[in-house]
C-alpha cells in the first residue's frame, strides 16, 4: 500500500504539478510569518522555539490525518500519496526552468530576469543571459534533492509524518535561514534542521545524478570526479553536492559571483573545466532532474515494496 502510494504520489506531481488552491506548503508558509511576527527575536533560543512549534505541528497534523485515514478504511497510503504530492515540486520546477529558457532563447532578457525570483531567490537585476542560466541550473540542481528526492525518501523511511517534517523544515529554511542581519540568529536553527534532513537526499541525489548523465549526454565518471573534487567547497553542506555533480554531468561551469539582498557573495566555481551554461543547458537540467526523480521514485517505491514483502 505505502509503495503504490508513493508511486501515486509521484505520477500525481508529475502529470498534474501542484495543487491550484489551497495548497497546503503555502498555507503552511502564512502560519510561519504569522508566528514570526507574533514572536520574533533576533536570538538562537527564540529561534530555535520558533522552528520547533512549526515543524512539530506539521508533523502532528500529517500523523492526525494518517490516524483518522485509518479509522476511516482508506489507510495510511492515502495520506502518504496526497502529502507526497503536495510536498513535491518537480514540475513546477521544470515549468519555471523551461519558461525561463525560452524567454532566453527569443532575447527577452527583462522577461527571464522578472522571471527569475520564481526559480531563485538570488537579486536578478545585475545579472546577463550566462548568469540567468547559471542560476536557474544551480536552482534545478539544489531542488531535485529539496522538492523531489527529498520528499520520496523521507515518505519511503517515516510515511506521512516524515514528509510533513521534512518539507516544513525545508519550508523554514527558504523563509529565514539566510544569513541577512535579521535572520542570522533567528534563522540558525530552522537553516540547521534543514541541513541535517537534507542531508541523505543531496547525497544520494548526487549519486544518482552521476548515473543519470548519460541521459544528457554526460559523462558517469566526469561527474563523480567533479562530485568528489569540487562537493565540499560550497558553503552548503548539501547544496554544494548538487551543483557539483550537474556540473559534472552536464559539462558546466557553476559558481561565481551572486547577490542576495543587495549583500554580494563569492560562491567556489564547480566544475571549473566546464563552459559557461546556456539556455539549452537549463532545458539539459530539467531532463536530468527529471530522470533522476524517476529513479529516485523507482528505488524508493522497491524498498518499500520490498520491505512489505518481508
Amino acid at each position: 500500500m505505502s509503495a503504490a502510494a508513493l508511486v501515486g504520489g509521484w505520477t500525481a506531481d508529475l502529470l498534474l504539478g501542484d495543487p491550484r488552491r489551497w495548497h497546503p506548503v503555502a498555507c503552511f508558509g502564512r502560519c510561519a510569518q504569522a508566528l514570526e511576527r507574533a514572536i520574533y527575536a533576533p536570538t538562537r533560543r527564540r529561534g530555535a522555539a520558533y522552528a520547533a512549534a512549526l515543524v512539530g505541528f506539521a508533523t502532528f497534523l500529517a500523523e492526525l490525518a494518517a490516524r483518522a485515514a485509518e479509522r476511516a478504511g482508506l489507510g495510511r497510503g492515502a495520506v502518504l500519496a496526497a502529502v507526497i504530492w503536495t510536498a513535491l515540486g518537480g514540475r513546477s520546477l521544470r515549468r519555471e526552468a523551461l519558461g525561463l529558457a525560452t524567454q532566453l532563447e527569443r532575447g527577452d532578457l527583462a522577461g527571464a530576469r522578472a522571471a527569475l525570483p520564481a526559480l531563485v531567490g538570488r537579486d536578478p537585476d545585475s545579472l546577463d543571459a550566462a548568469g540567468i542560466c547559471r542560476a536557474a541550473v544551480e536552482s534545478v540542481a539544489d531542488n531535485t534533492s529539496d522538492a523531489v528526492v527529498g520528499a520520496l525518501l523521507w515518505g519511503a523511511l517515516a510515511g506521512p509524518a516524515g514528509v510533513a517534517a521534512y518539507r516544513a523544515a525545508n519550508t523554514l529554511d527558504a523563509m529565514v535561514g539566510n544569513r541577512s542581519p535579521r535572520y542570522l540568529a533567528f534563522g540558525w536553527a530552522a537553516a540547521g534542521l534543514d541541513d541535517l534532513m537534507g542531508w541523505p537526499a543531496a547525497r544520494g541525489t548526487a549519486a544518482l545524478t552521476t548515473l543519470c548523465a548519460p541521459i544528457v549526454g554526460g559523462s558517469p565518471r566526469r561527474a563523480w570526479s567533479t562530485l568528489r573534487r569540487d562537493g565540499a567547497a560550497h558553503p552548503s553542506p548539501n547544496a554544494g553536492r548538487m551543483e557539483a555533480a550537474f556540473a559534472g554531468a552536464l559539462g558546466l561551469r557553476l559558481g561565481g559571483p551572486l547577490a542576495y539582498a543587495g549583500r554580494p557573495e563569492q560562491r567556489p566555481l564547480l566544475g571549473s573545466g566546464g563552459r559557461t551554461p546556456t539556455a539549452r543547458d537549463v532545458r539539459r537540467a530539467t531532463r536530468l532532474s527529471l530522470a533522476v526523480g524517476a529513479v529516485a521514485a523507482g528505488l524508493c517505491t522497491a524498498g518499500l515494496a520490498w520491505r512489505a514483502g518481508r
